[in-house]
């Protein structure tokens, strides 16, 4: 294989699932050192890519414009997108996303080495190599596996997110202009998912940051901008409310806390990867779960036959407890 390689990545959406190829983009870069390294992803995911170290270029598609109906829009960005995917003359495909329209952009850029996960034939007809995919292991795991079935040696599994530094130095300022101190515990929540049914009570989201308030932890609300109105019985109460910050801003809030609970949602997935400590309420934790990369003991579930809404709130206390107490003793070593 030839390190000076032009490789095409593609993974469209969502949050979580292109941080689950985070290490297997690494394991890319330490098998082509010196190869150019592309990134097609979907545009309103195009900024999370700042914090993957390895990747040169991102190439964003913004599908939002397939659902207009402007016909005269869609055949002008689908124009542009096919010349830019021939134009850079790609020497290697790695299509983790495994649709049917990235199978066919994957054979179109006209790359000698198509490689793809495969959901269910017939798909994958247009891969030099396709690989089925294997639903029962972690989805970052599943990246890894598809590499290496391809040819590719996988090391050391690294997990990186390097947060951009104006991104920490805005977190810093909504930190300064709250009063709170970074130097302090503190606990970052984020009470809501993109999928209700994955979603924790607020009212125990709550419960939670009053009892850690309680002895001087401080507590942050994060959120997304369409989650401001419920989100008010939080700042009604007293607490801070991100809701709308920035995402990279938002990954700052967390990186500068000392632990971040949630449900499985994206978010969190990038705190993993930034070396900080969660701890996420999820429905199961059996393989194949998307649970923590690398850190499937700091989920908690609910009991048989419950769902994650009917997590006890009392579990969760504890789970915090535990992992406050762990990097308190950590910190003395």
């Amino acid at each position: 294989m030839a390190d000076n390689e032009n490789i095409l990545l593609i993974r469209l959406k969502s949050i979580g699932d292109i941080l689950f190829t985070l290490p297997a983009v690494h394991a890319v870069r330490e098998n082509f050192p010196d190869a150019q390294l592309c990134f097609l992803v979907s545009k309103e995911n195009a900024l999370l890519l700042r914090g993957f170290s390895e990747i040169d270029e991102v190439m964003p598609l913004d599908r939002a414009v397939y659902s207009s109906r402007n016909v005269k829009a869609i055949c002008r960005d689908t124009l542009a997108l096919l010349r830019r995917l021939r134009k850079p003359k790609f020497s290697r495909v790695i299509d983790f996303q495994g649709y049917g329209e990235t199978e066919i952009l994957s054979r179109w850029t006209g790359a000698p080495q198509r490689w793809g996960s495969v959901y269910h034939p017939p798909r994958g007809r247009l891969y030099t190599r396709g690989v089925r995919r294997n639903e029962h292991i972690h989805p970052a795991d599943w990246n890894l596996s598809l590499l290496q079935q391809c040819g590719l040696r996988i090391g050391e599994i690294r997990n990186e997110f390097l947060l951009p530094g104006d991104a920490l130095a805005e977190a810093g300022q909504f930190f300064k202009a709250h009063n709170l101190d970074a130097a302090r515990p503190t606990l970052f929540l984020q009470p809501f998912t993109s999928s209700p049914h994955k979603n924790w009570p607020l009212e125990n989201f709550l419960a939670l940051a009053e009892r850690w308030r309680t002895p001087g932890t401080q507590v942050i609300f994060g959120g997304g901008p369409t989650e401001r109105a419920a989100l008010e019985p939080a700042r009604a109460a007293g607490f801070p409310v991100a809701a709308g910050t920035p995402l990279l801003v938002t990954a700052g809030l967390m990186k500068l806390s000392t632990l971040i609970v949630g449900a499985d949602t994206g978010l969190l997935h990038v705190a993993v990867a930034m070396g900080r400590r969660v701890v996420m309420l999820m429905g199961t934790n059996t393989p194949g779960s998307t649970h923590p990369f690398q850190h499937a003991d700091w989920t908690v579930t609910p009991p048989a036959g419950k769902t994650v809404f009917e997590i006890p709130t009392t579990a969760v206390i504890e789970a915090c407890a535990r992992s406050f107490s762990e990097q308190a003793g950590n910190a003395s070593c």
